[in-house]
């Protein structure tokens, strides 16, 4: 048994889309993927005013991958070309497998748009293996009383888990590709320890607070992402202060990526195709 090692910790870049602020750990100048993890956009957190235009998120094409979208603030609404509607609030998780392709968008009910309020939003991309890239679009959209909330550490960690087995409770997303999804809040001085973790890539991004992981002694804050080495199959995460960090891990893909915009494939000739095949509408009906 040996703990991760600590690689490099990875800061978020700031990349606002219009007036929603927007922080990315990855990819980054450093950093490609977590495989399978490819892309994480930090919504937030802000404030929106009564009478705002909420979410710039409109109709848009997808294939190839999933997304994972952590609604910690505010509300969401999810409309795809599948006939899949949902609002989504403060505490629930969309989760999407664009498989062979889809369109969605993801807005502001009209409630969020008259009203404001606080949001904070992550979206996380999780590859798929080329075996599964063109598998049938699917989502499932689950709101926080869907989501077990399993106390641990004598209350001072609770885990809110969304994909994936601890202890006999399993969450309720059940992933193609064995993947691990958790956002985990601590109590200052709480610690988490995982095991299983050989052969498996960590995805840890803290969202709040700060905290110490794996074998290093480095203070790791809020909006950084944790970069883990390969050796190792336990890893322990301790609490300096009051935090929040969405937590997973999965066996890597291995497989080259290829993206360009909302499609990730394994060769230029199948995101060529992908964008014929959206352009004949092959996605589903206009939204």
């Amino acid at each position: 048994m040996s703990d991760k090692l600590v690689r490099r910790i990875h800061p978020a870049l700031r990349d606002d889309i219009g007036d929603l602020v927007t922080q990315r750990p990855v990819p980054s100048r450093h950093l490609d993927q977590v495989d399978p993890f490819l892309f994480l956009n930090h919504h937030g957190p802000q404030t929106y005013p009564p009478h705002n235009r909420g979410l710039p998120f409109g109709p848009h094409p997808h294939r190839g991958f999933e997304t994972v979208t952590f609604i910690l603030e505010g509300m969401l609404t999810h409309k795809d070309s599948a006939g899949h509607e949902s609002i989504i609030r403060a505490g629930g998780v969309q989760w999407m497998t664009a498989g062979s392709g889809l369109i969605h968008a993801e807005i502001s009910p009209r409630e969020f748009l008259e009203t404001g309020g606080p949001l904070e939003i992550l979206q996380l991309w999780v590859n798929l293996p080329p075996h599964l890239k063109m598998t049938a679009p699917a989502y499932i959209g689950l709101q926080k009383e869907d989501i077990p909330a399993l106390s641990l550490d004598g209350g001072r960690v609770t885990m809110h888990l969304t994909a994936g087995e601890w202890e006999g409770t399993r969450g309720p997303v059940n992933s193609l590709t064995g993947v691990f999804m958790s956002t985990v809040a601590f109590q200052a001085g709480g610690r988490l320890r995982v095991r299983g973790l050989a052969q498996r890539n960590v995805f840890l991004y803290v969202v709040r607070g700060a905290l110490q992981a794996g074998v290093a002694d480095d203070r790791i804050s809020a909006f950084h992402l944790v970069e883990f080495g390969s050796e190792g199959d336990e890893l322990e995460m301790t609490a300096l202060e009051d935090a929040v960090v969405l937590f997973g891990h999965a066996e890597p893909i291995g497989a080259p990526v290829v993206s360009h915009g909302p499609f990730v494939m394994n060769s230029r000739a199948e995101i060529e195709q992908a964008i014929r095949d959206y352009q004949a509408g092959r996605f589903g009906p206009p939204m």
